[in-house]
């Protein structure tokens, strides 16, 4: 795979580091192709390895990968939690509905399609004491 090619994939993939521009490690000089200061992931690995490995400060790994030290000790916990899953961004937001409990998605599930989603959360908000808006239910309909 060429430059190009791994940069436009890592683009794709939303994994290329927003400071490459920052990344002055010397593997990532440029001299050996492999080491891509825009592949986020290659460059989070790389500065916990010159921590741990080459005993470099948590500053100065951070400063040397284009990161600050509090995002040092994230990707160090995300590390530690997950391995090496742990060094690809998580998705960002939530993670759905906070409002839809399986007690509700099953009673949306049981109601007749001719029911409308405006009446549906009206009822919800009777049954459950929670306030839907009919968007929402119109999506746990699908």
């Amino acid at each position: 795979m060429n430059t190009s090619s791994r940069l436009r994939t890592l683009a794709a993939a939303g994994l290329v580091h927003p400071r490459a521009d920052a990344v002055i490690a010397a593997r990532f000089d440029g001299q050996v192709p492999f080491f891509l200061p825009q592949d986020k992931v290659q460059v989070k690995y790389e500065m916990l390895r010159a921590h741990i490995v080459d005993g470099l400060s948590a500053t100065a790994a951070a400063d040397q990968h284009g990161y600050s030290r509090a995002a040092f000790y994230l990707v160090v916990a995300a590390f530690e939690d997950r391995g090496m899953h742990g060094l690809v961004d998580g998705r960002r937001g939530r993670r759905g509905p906070l409002k839809l409990t399986p007690e509700i998605v099953a009673f949306i599930a049981g109601t007749r399609p001719e029911v409308s989603s405006a009446q549906l959360a009206e009822q919800i908000e009777q049954r459950f004491s929670v306030r839907l808006h009919r968007r929402t239910v119109e999506r746990a309909r699908r």
